[in-house]
C-alpha cells in the first residue's frame, strides 16, 4: 500500500493565522493526506507573519530552516504562504529560490493544488483544530478599513470583509459539535463587523446569536477598535450571561499629538469617555488593551502622559509593543528616530507600572469564588498544578488560575474554585 503524503504545517503570528492554518489543514486531511510533525514531513507549509520586524525575522528564519531540511534530503518540498509572502513575494523569490511555491493569504485552493489535491469548497467552514479542543478562535472578518499610520495589515489583508451571520453560525456549530465550549471572537477590527454586508455594525447581534448555541458556554471578544465602538455591544456584554465580561480594546496611545499622527481617528478625551462608558455599562468588566511606544515624534511628555493614564485607569491587562517602521505605511517616511534602547526602556517602564496594578487587583480577589475552565496540567502529578482560566483570562496572553492537584480535574471542564493566593499575574485557587 502506498504511504500517504505527510504534510507539516508551521503557523506563525497571531490567532487569525491560526484559523487560516486550521482551515487549510482540514482540507489536507479531506484529501487523504496526513498532518505530520514538520520534522517528519514530506512537505512543509509555513504560514508566515509580516506584521512587524520581529515577526518577519521569525518567518524568514523558519523558511531558511525548512530549506535546510530540503537540502539535507529530509523533506521534499517547501511551500510558503501568509502575510509575509503576500507582502514580499517578489523579493523573497529572488532571495530564497529553494522554496518551491509562494502563496499569499487564504489561498487554500492554490496550496491544495500544489500538493496534488482538490479544494472541497463546501467544507471550507470546517477546521482541523490545533488549540486545546475546548476553545477555538472564530474569525468573523478579514482585512481592515482603518487608516492607522503604523499598520501594514490593509496592505497584506485588504479591505474589511465580513462573513455572514449564517456562515459564522455554521462554523460555530461545527466547532461546538467537536467539543468547543469557548469561542474567542477575532478579526482585524471586530467592531466593524457587518458594515459591508448589513450596512451597519452588527457585532452585538452576532454575539447574541452565537450565544444561542447550547454547547457554547463562554464567548470572548478580542480586537475591538475603539474609534467606532458600538454601544449595543456594551449592553450585550452586560446582559448576556454567555458573553465573558472581558474586552480587548487596543488603544495604542493616549497623547493627542501621537494619536493624531497615528491616524487613530480618536482623541484622548474621547478615549477616556469610552473607557468610562464601558466600565459603567459593564460592572466587573476585565479590560485589556495594547500600546505602542517609541512611535516617531513620541516626546518624553507624551510618554509621561501615557504612564499617568495607565496609573489612573488601572487596566486589568496590557500589552506593549515597540514601534516598528513598516514599508508602504504612512508613518514610514517619518523614519524611526527613537533609539531602540529608549523604546525598550519605555516598554519596561509601562510593564513595571502594570505589574503593580495587576498585583493589586489579584490581591483583591483572594477569598473570592471564580468559575474556571481547565486548560491542562503542569509539573509532576504529586506536586504540579492544574492550569485554569477565569472569564478574566484569554489564552496565551493573560494570566492563569493555578489549582493544586488535590482532586482530579478534567481538561476542558468548568469548576468553581476559591482564590487563596496570588502573584503579579496569576492566581492560585482550590476546588470549592
Amino acid at each position: 500500500m502506498k504511504r500517504k503524503q505527510r504534510i507539516g504545517v508551521i503557523t506563525l503570528g497571531c490567532s487569525k493565522n491560526t484559523v487560516d492554518s486550521e482551515r487549510l489543514m482540514n482540507q489536507i486531511v479531506l484529501n487523504d493526506y496526513d498532518i505530520s510533525d514538520p520534522n517528519h514531513a514530506d512537505t512543509i507549509i509555513i504560514n508566515t507573519c509580516g506584521f512587524i520586524e520581529a515577526a518577519k525575522e521569525e518567518s524568514i528564519n523558519s523558511i531558511l530552516n525548512a530549506v535546510e531540511l530540503k537540502k539535507q534530503g529530509k523533506i521534499k518540498k517547501v511551500i510558503v504562504s501568509g502575510c509575509l509572502s503576500q507582502r514580499y513575494k517578489e523579493d523573497l523569490i529572488k532571495e530564497i529560490p529553494e522554496v518551491d511555491s509562494w502563496f499569499g493569504t487564504e489561498n487554500y485552493e492554490g496550496i491544495i493544488k500544489e500538493i496534488g489535491g482538490e479544494l472541497k469548497y463546501e467544507l471550507l467552514g470546517e477546521r482541523y483544530i490545533t488549540t486545546p479542543g475546548h476553545y477555538a478562535y472564530l474569525k468573523i472578518s478579514e482585512g481592515c478599513n482603518n487608516p492607522c499610520s503604523f499598520c501594514a495589515i490593509p496592505i497584506m489583508r485588504g479591505k474589511h470583509k465580513s462573513k455572514t451571520i449564517e456562515e459564522l453560525m455554521n462554523e460555530a456549530r461545527f466547532l461546538a459539535s467537536n467539543g468547543t465550549k469557548e469561542l474567542i471572537i477575532i478579526g482585524q477590527d471586530t467592531t466593524d463587523y457587518g458594515i459591508d454586508i448589513y450596512k451597519k455594525r452588527n457585532l452585538a447581534e452576532l454575539l447574541n446569536r452565537l450565544s444561542e448555541l447550547n454547547k457554547i458556554e463562554w464567548i470572548r471578544l478580542l480586537y475591538a477598535y475603539p474609534t467606532h465602538f458600538p454601544q449595543d455591544v456594551i449592553t450585550a456584554l452586560n446582559d448576556n450571561p454567555k458573553l465573558c465580561k472581558y474586552l480587548d480594546l487596543p488603544l495604542q496611545h493616549i497623547s493627542d499629538p501621537v494619536l493624531k499622527s497615528m491616524r487613530r481617528g480618536i482623541t484622548s478625551r474621547r478615549s477616556k469617555e469610552l473607557i468610562e462608558s464601558i466600565k459603567k455599562g459593564v460592572p466587573g468588566l476585565t479590560l485589556r488593551t495594547t500600546f505602542i511606544v517609541g512611535y516617531p515624534g513620541e516626546r518624553d511628555k507624551d510618554f509621561t502622559e501615557l504612564c499617568d493614564f495607565i496609573k489612573q485607569y488601572e487596566f486589568d491587562r496590557i500589552g506593549v509593543f515597540t514601534y516598528s517602521a513598516e514599508e508602504n505605511t504612512s508613518a514610514f517616511d517619518m523614519g524611526d528616530p527613537i533609539p531602540a534602547e529608549i523604546k525598550e526602556e519605555r516598554k519596561s517602564a509601562l510593564m513595571e507600572i502594570q505589574k503593580e496594578i495587576s498585583e493589586k487587583k489579584n490581591k483583591s480577589l483572594v477569598g473570592h469564588n471564580m468559575r474556571v475552565v481547565i486548560d491542562g496540567f503542569e509539573g509532576e502529578r504529586s506536586t504540579g498544578y492544574y492550569v485554569g482560566r477565569s472569564h478574566r483570562d484569554a489564552p496565551e496572553v493573560d494570566g492563569e488560575v493555578l489549582i493544586p492537584a488535590d482532586h482530579r480535574l478534567l481538561t476542558g471542564h468548568f469548576y468553581y474554585v476559591t482564590i487563596y493566593d496570588y502573584n503579579e499575574y496569576d492566581l492560585f485557587g482550590r476546588l470549592k
